[in-house]
């Protein structure tokens, strides 16, 4: 799950519980469009160099949102500037890692349960950070969420494959991301915001590409094809119903529905790349969802409710 879906989720207001079926329905499909956001990327890595790639997607999404958000861009002070490029940073981080995970990955649904232990992870990093102390149930979430880590890495002894670590490495960075992008988000508009965090990620990318990686001589038809896909229904046309349907819904309600994007994923893998998971991936991963259920155990009560 990506640190935007994570902000927006928060942030979102509740409206009238009469839209609360038609927000089910589009968030649900939002969390189909972010698997196919994930098989995109990985299709589009078959030719694109990761962090070539990467920096591009984030580059134009970023340059598409300075069109209506430059009024909100001009009036930031200097200071806002810095901070929104400090997330930008840390996020640049976590998304490098990710598609360097996506990269090396040998499953795709792998990748998307370990990536969503940013969620668990954000109590831990805000204690250490804010001495915030978290909610009785992050202490149950954590053993079942390290249990299917363990699970997805026991092969043979614990023996994680490099996609592994790398993913891990992204949920560690994204729980920074996250709780930085809470605190920003604030006091500096949230289109602002965004806008200078993709331009960021977009640059920092596309200087590692250009120091690590060989640069394709020509952009295929292809290639093409499954960037303009990842750009438009993997990220823009996936961000403006995400964020209308949590609009018709409460945060806590739009964020259980959320949890399911890697269940999609996993789906979507089989029936794409034909990916099967072991009884030790599937118990694996059902450990991590397990985990992300717990960690929102008061808005899971909420959404059983009806309310």
């Amino acid at each position: 799950m990506s640190a935007p879906d994570q902000q927006t989720a928060l942030s979102a207001t509740a409206t009238a519980p009469g839209h609360s079926l038609k927000a089910d329905i589009l968030l649900v499909g939002v969390t189909v469009l972010a698997a196919f956001g994930w098989a995109f990327s990985k299709q589009a890595l078959t030719e694109f160099q990761p962090l070539l790639f990467l920096g591009s997607r984030f580059l134009l999404a970023g340059l598409i949102l300075v069109f209506p958000g430059h009024r909100a861009l001009l009036q930031l002070k200097a200071a806002e500037w810095r901070v929104s490029a400090i997330v930008g940073l840390v996020f640049g981080a976590a998304m490098s890692f990710w598609i360097l995970g996506l990269f090396n990955a040998h499953s795709l649904a792998e990748g998307a349960f370990i990536t969503s232990l940013a969620v668990v992870l954000v109590p831990l990093l805000s204690f250490f950070m804010y001495r915030e102390i978290p909610a009785r149930v992050f202490w149950l979430a954590l053993p079942l969420a390290i249990a299917g880590l363990a699970l997805l890495s026991l092969r043979n002894g614990f023996t994680p494959d490099p996609g592994q670590w790398y993913f891990l490495g992204a949920a560690v960075l994204l729980s920074f991301t996250f709780i930085l992008n809470g605190r920003a988000a604030a006091r500096i508009s949230a289109l602002a915001l965004s806008a200078i965090q993709l331009l960021v990620v977009g640059m920092f990318c596309l200087l590692l590409s250009a120091l690590t990686e060989d640069w394709p001589d020509t952009i295929t038809p292809t290639m093409w094809l499954w960037l303009i896909l990842s750009l438009t229904i993997g990220t823009s046309v996936r961000f403006l119903l995400q964020t209308y349907a949590q609009g018709l819904t409460s945060p806590s309600h739009a964020a259980v529905i959320m949890i399911l994007e890697p269940v999609w994923t996993t789906v979507l893998a089989f029936i794409w790349f034909g990916e099967t998971l072991s009884a030790s991936q599937l118990a694996g991963c059902s450990l991590i969802f397990a985990a992300l259920l717990v960690n929102r155990w008061r808005a899971v009560q909420k959404l059983l409710r009806g309310r």
